[in-house]
């Protein structure tokens, strides 16, 4: 099993925390998903997953990895998955 933190981008508030725990808890192999909004960090526990899946998950939903060039593209994905997750947190 192996425990990382990600540090991420364009993390904003609980819908983000939202969508980014619902989407990468989906991830075949993903044991453990916990949001750190005041550090910008996700916290997994995965096994049998390559981390590259994670990364592209996150990169998909407007949330790249810290490291990675963030495009306004990114941003405004960022954006839509932020709505998404604050409609959820309403359910």
């Amino acid at each position: 099993m192996t425990n990382e933190r990600i540090f991420i981008a364009n993390l904003k508030c609980s819908g983000c925390a939202t969508t980014i725990k619902k989407e990468v808890e989906k991830i075949e192999g993903v044991q453990n998903v916990l949001v750190d909004k005041d550090n910008d960090a996700l916290d997994v526990s995965y096994e049998n997953v390559e981390r590259e899946v994670i990364i592209k998950k996150l990169h998909s939903l407007g949330y790249p990895e810290a490291t990675e060039e963030n495009g306004l593209l990114l941003q405004l994905k960022s954006y839509a998955s932020c709505m998404i997750g604050r409609i959820n947190n309403l359910k």
